[in-house]
């Protein structure tokens, strides 16, 4: 019976406390923050992994792809109905041409 009369409170003002969410910008930090600021900022893709849309794709002008690093693994589908894509390594200042006859290109960008 004591235990049982001296957990009651704590309940009441544990409910109490829970009420109230906390931002979750008070809480995380490092690469997670940077990501919600970004989000905020109206950039949905921070990170540069949703799928480019194809350029021109020439060798005049290629489609640009953003990358923080000298070097990127990239996948092109070569046509719509194909099931798999052909996958390729574009480092800097080299653009590439992919199966298809596209041309790709890295384009620096800064990091988050």
């Amino acid at each position: 019976m004591f235990c049982l009369r001296s957990v009651a409170p704590l309940r009441r003002v544990g409910w109490r406390l829970c009420e109230v969410m906390h931002d979750p910008l008070e809480h995380v930090t490092g690469i997670e923050k940077r990501e919600l600021l970004a989000h905020l900022a109206g950039d949905c893709d921070p990170f540069r992994i949703m799928p480019i849309k194809r350029g021109p794709g020439t060798r005049e002008r290629p489609t640009l792809i953003p990358s923080t690093l000298s070097q990127r693994i990239i996948g092109c589908i070569c046509n719509e109905h194909n099931m798999h894509a052909e996958y390729m390594v574009l480092h800097q200042n080299e653009p590439k041409r992919c199966g298809c006859g596209y041309w790709f290109e890295l384009c620096p960008i800064a990091p988050l």
